[in-house]
């Protein structure tokens, strides 16, 4: 329904009876995805739902809410469908993105979206959040400003006391010194109680992070007063899920944060996994194997 070209992007909106999904010019084919149902699945953004709770959603009238990376706002109406008393404000760097945001996946025009750098909003703001959520990765695109040790010491300083961090990665890679590793390992380095979680059938991970050592006890106490479809979900398949992260030598500072090389390394992993997956069927098969496979 859309394709065309900003200063930083490639764009496409595509639609289904289903989706409006939005590409960009990296790695994997979607971005952001915009659902027409409320059905809850495994995907970041109801995963991060977690996130509120944890900050003590229902118990504050004034609940504020950042998003570092705004995107096409599939977290913000996400918010806005489950905690519509929440206050949210978007960060993203594409004006672009933001118009298609407003275009195609229904984002609120009430919702404030500042066309800045993420990283250099915070540095301009005073105000605290009781939520900020990280969400300015595209694959192996990390900016390197918004990966270090200062960064997220910045975050820290915009949260309130019980505040709670969320980081969308979306480069899963397990190896000793990833770039998932380095992430945590600066994270854990500013804040005290840190989690993770692999979302299903995605190469998502989620990291919850917090100076209040409370955040998962205020969790289950507020999903077991909630009612609905996401308390059940929440319950079920993320706390019992979410794994502390412990702090580790690799850090990634101002000075030394090699993103990109960390992201290629990654994308090597990628592919020899999937040539040896190919090389198999082939010394099974042969090539008629292979045909079969890459015809379908």
């Amino acid at each position: 329904v859309y394709e065309g070209e900003s200063i930083y992007n490639y764009l496409q909106v595509t639609e289904d009876e289903r989706n409006v999904s939005l590409s960009t010019n990296v790695l994997f084919g979607v971005q952001s995805v915009y659902q027409k149902d409320d059905a809850i699945i495994h995907d970041y953004y109801h995963y991060a739902l977690a996130a509120p709770y944890m900050a003590g959603v229902l118990d504050k009238p004034d609940f504020r809410v950042l998003i570092l990376g705004m995107g096409s706002g599939t977290y913000a109406a996400n918010l806005d469908r489950y905690f519509p008393s929440v206050r949210v404000e978007g960060v993203e760097i594409d004006e672009k993105i933001t118009e298609i945001s407003r275009t195609y996946f229904h984002l609120d025009p009430d919702i404030p979206v500042a066309t800045y750098d993420g990283r250099a909003y915070l540095a301009a703001v005073r105000d605290r959040y009781d939520l900020i959520m990280v969400d300015a990765y595209q694959d192996i695109t990390i900016p390197f400003q918004m990966s270090s040790l200062e960064f997220f010491t910045l975050v820290s300083d915009h949260l309130t006391e019980d505040g709670v961090m969320i980081v969308n990665m979306n480069m899963r890679s397990d190896r000793e010194g990833s770039i998932n590793e380095y992430l945590s390992d600066t994270i854990t380095h500013v804040f005290e109680n840190v989690y993770r979680i692999s979302v299903r059938s995605t190469t998502n991970r989620i990291l919850f992070a917090s100076h209040d050592p409370a955040i998962l006890d205020r969790c289950g106490t507020a999903l077991d007063e909630d009612v609905g479809p996401l308390p059940y979900f929440l319950k079920t398949y993320i706390l019992p899920d979410l794994e502390r992260c412990t702090p580790g030598p690799h850090i990634l500072t101002d000075d030394r944060a090699p993103v990109e090389l960390l992201g290629m390394r990654a994308i090597d992993d990628i592919i020899r996994d999937e040539i040896a997956y190919y090389k198999g069927v082939f010394e099974r098969e042969g090539f008629a194997g292979l045909f079969r496979l890459i015809t379908g």
